[in-house]
């Protein structure tokens, strides 16, 4: 009586040994997938912001207000599409930089204009 007691106790630990060993693989190999994936999602996104053959830098350049000159110039002239969803997006960049209250300027102005350029500038 007591040695089959013995044996199905051992039998027991042996298939609780099997399961756990089993779970611990299986969590295992679960953390190795959701690190590959994620991982993955993360360096794509990557590749995708640097996916321009050309790399630009930004900069920043004062300029005077000229007769007729407009937010809306400046965006054309400035704002890469690449870098802007639009030109009004840029020029609400340009109206934070210059702390502006709203989007008109005028003649004789100072102005901090974003733009983005290939050549480093040291």
């Amino acid at each position: 009586m007591r040695a089959e007691m013995s044996e199905r106790r051992i039998r027991n630990n042996r298939i609780r040994r099997r399961r756990e060993l089993r779970h611990h693989l299986m969590m295992g190999l679960l953390t190795i997938f959701l690190v590959i994936s994620f991982s993955s999602l993360f360096f794509s996104f990557r590749t995708k912001a640097q996916g321009q053959d050309t790399l630009y830098y930004k900069y920043y350049k004062s300029v005077v207000v000229e007769e007729g000159d407009t937010l809306w110039h400046y965006a054309r002239e400035y704002a890469l599409d690449s870098y802007y969803d639009s030109p009004d997006a840029y020029i609400q960049e340009v109206v934070h930089i210059n702390s502006l209250s709203e989007e008109q300027i005028t003649y004789g102005q100072h102005l901090i204009l974003p733009y983005y350029s290939a050549e480093f500038i040291n």
